[in-house]
C-alpha cells in the first residue's frame, strides 16, 4: 500500500484465509459451556450463482471428493439456490461430526478458490441450535477472514441481537471475530441453518 492510498483512506482487502474455519471445533465447546448451543451438523458454502461448465466440472469433482469419505452417509453436497439468487453448497454430517464437517466447507471453498471462482464466494457457516430449538449459525465471511454469530427468531424475519452482541464477546478469544457490525449480513433462509 503507497503513500497515495493511505492519503485517500484506501485499504487492501484482507486476503482469505480458510484455515481460521478450522477454529470452529473449539469454539463450539465455548459456545456449549457459555451459552447452550450445540452443532446441527449442517454446514453449507455460499457464492454467487455461477453458470457453465466449468463450475458444473468443479462440483463433480467437489461432489467425488466428499464421496470418497468412508464415513459418510447420504449425500454429501446438496447444491441449492436461495431466494435471493445466490447458490449454496450444503453439507449434513452428525452433530458429534462437527470437525468432519469442517473439512467438508473448507475442501468446497478450496475447490472452489482453486478453479477460479474465489471472487465469487461469499460466506460459509455451520449451524447450532439449543435445547428449546433456536437456531444459529456461526457465518465465516470468505472475503474478511472473520466470522460473526447469526441468531434468526422463530417467525418473521427478525433476528436476536442482544444473543449475537453476547456471543460476539463469548466467541472473541476462539475466533476471529468481525468488528464492523454493519457486514453481519442476516442469511435469511441459508440452507444449512
Amino acid at each position: 500500500m503507497g503513500l497515495l492510498d493511505i492519503l485517500l483512506g484506501r485499504t487492501k482487502p484482507v486476503a482469505p484465509d480458510l484455515d481460521q474455519l478450522f477454529a470452529l471445533p473449539s469454539a463450539a465447546v465455548t459456545l456449549q459451556a457459555a451459552a447452550g448451543f450445540t452443532p446441527t451438523g449442517c454446514g453449507a458454502v455460499c457464492f454467487a450463482t455461477v453458470e457453465g461448465g466449468a463450475f458444473e466440472q468443479t462440483h463433480r469433482e467437489v461432489q467425488a471428493l466428499l464421496d470418497a469419505d468412508t464415513d459418510r452417509t447420504g449425500p454429501p453436497v446438496e447444491l441449492r439456490r436461495d431466494d435471493y439468487g445466490y447458490s449454496w453448497l450444503v453439507s449434513r454430517r452428525s452433530p458429534d461430526q462437527l470437525p468432519q464437517l469442517v473439512n467438508d466447507l473448507h475442501a468446497v471453498n478450496d475447490s472452489l478458490e482453486i478453479n477460479g471462482f474465489g471472487p465469487q464466494l461469499l460466506c460459509s457457516l455451520a449451524g447450532f441450535t439449543n435445547d428449546t430449538g433456536r437456531r444459529l449459525a456461526l457465518v465465516y465471511l470468505y472475503k474478511r477472514g472473520t466470522f460473526y454469530p447469526f441468531a434468526p427468531l422463530p417467525g418473521a424475519e427478525r433476528r436476536d441481537t442482544a444473543l449475537e452482541l453476547q456471543l460476539k464477546a463469548v466467541l472473541g478469544n476462539d475466533l476471529r471475530i468481525e468488528q464492523d457490525l454493519g457486514r453481519w449480513f442476516p442469511v435469511w433462509g441459508a440452507p444449512g441453518l
